[in-house]
């Protein structure tokens, strides 16, 4: 799962190094654009680059492993594939760090939470490129110049060990009960992590809270910690499989994704707490440093075909260009009845980019004194 934490500088710059080492192997020469393909050239400049790196993309979250297998095999370039557990920040990070590098420790793409763009953008780390279906991605979910794309969204869930937890907890006021005792678990650092500052949004809504106040969400956190309910592990499947955090609070695509990889072993039940239902949209960009530019132009264009927007589907998340796609009749039925029913997102809240900047900027000042709850990577 895309776990956001901390901790960068050398020993994650050697963790990325040793990472590049075990990237996709790319396919022999027999990879030409067809005639007439009207991104012949990038393809060609692409292939001539050779590679492309990526970071923080676990296999098995929003189908990313059949995305750079199929993106790999398609084009005969090689993807290597840093830190598959980085956060957001660490993503930035790993631009900054790498911005005189041309080997595959630097990142040519990233792939953040929505607040991320913006300040990536800022800051100076991205280049713009628009896709050629730049126009049916929603306005308001891509920068205008082209510098960050939304890509996908999802809602938070809670992932259930069924095998562990004998009563599932329903909503958000449930997990305080003194039943889930070392059994609830964020899925990353809240400091770093997107989709685990989310999860302290979706508290505060429950509990009173909103947007502007976000006090709730820490309170109930801390009183999670104090009730020793709260797991000062970072969930991912294997914790959750083995009943280390038998409740995990995840993205539903993610939750979905290991009931379907458990196949009922542990068997997952899946809930989204009704009382505060959290979307979060994750964005593409690429590297202003990219050593890759051609290859990351062309991972870009195959992310927001149709072939990569349904091998995202695939994967439980909603693609950004969904609404395109059904509007064609091009989503086959099997992946239709697999998701979540539409009246569940109907009801989503989905966080301005000032409200997640807002989040961010207060669980980072204040997550340590009001939880105290540190995750070491």
């Amino acid at each position: 799962m895309k776990i956001r934490y901390t901790l960068f500088a050398l020993v994650v710059v050697f963790a990325m190094l040793m990472a590049a080492c075990g990237g996709t192997p790319a396919k022999p020469a027999g990879n030409e654009p067809a005639a007439g393909d009207p991104l012949a050239d990038l393809i060609k400049a692409a292939q001539a680059e050779g590679e492309l790196t990526v970071i923080a993309l676990p296999r098995d979250w929003a189908n990313y492993g059949e995305m750079i297998d199929t993106f790999s095999k398609k084009y005969g370039i090689k993807v290597n594939e840093l830190d598959p557990n980085a956060g957001s920040g660490d993503e930035l990070q790993a631009i900054r760090a790498n911005k005189d590098n041309k080997g595959p420790q630097a990142p040519d793409v990233i792939d953040v939470g929505l607040s991320f763009g913006p300040a990536a953008k800022e800051e100076g780390l991205l280049m713009p490129y628009k896709v050629s279906t730049w126009d049916t991605i929603p306005d308001g979910l891509k920068d205008p110049d082209g510098y960050w794309y939304a890509d996908y969204y999802g809602v938070l869930a809670f992932e259930i060990n069924k095998g562990a937890v004998a009563n599932p907890p329903a909503d958000w006021a449930d997990l305080l009960k003194p039943e889930y005792k070392g059994q609830v678990a964020l899925g990353g650092d809240p400091r770093t992590s997107n989709m685990a500052l989310f999860a302290i949004l979706g508290a505060a809504l429950a509990n009173g809270g909103s947007a502007s106040n976000l006090a709730p969400g820490l309170e109930f956190y801390k009183k999670l910690n104090e009730a020793g309910n709260l797991v000062p592990v970072i969930a991912k499947p294997g914790t959750i499989a083995s009943g280390e955090t038998p409740i995990a609070i995840m993205w539903d695509y993610l939750a979905l994704g290991d009931k379907d990889t458990f196949a009922g072993n542990p068997e997952i039940q899946v809930v989204v707490p009704p009382s505060a239902i959290i979307a979060g949209v994750y964005v593409q960009g690429i590297s202003a440093y990219a050593p890759h530019p051609n290859a990351a132009k062309l991972w870009m264009e195959f992310l927001y075909s149709d072939e990569g927007q349904l091998i995202w589907l695939k994967g439980y998340v909603h693609p950004i260009r969904y609404n395109d796609l059904a509007a064609r009749g091009i989503i086959p039925d099997e992946l239709s009845k697999k998701l979540p029913p539409a009246e569940l997102y109907a009801k989503a809240v989905f966080p301005t980019l000032d409200e997640q900047k807002a989040l961010k900027e207060y669980v980072v000042a204040n997550w340590d004194t009001v939880v105290g709850v540190d995750y070491q990577k």
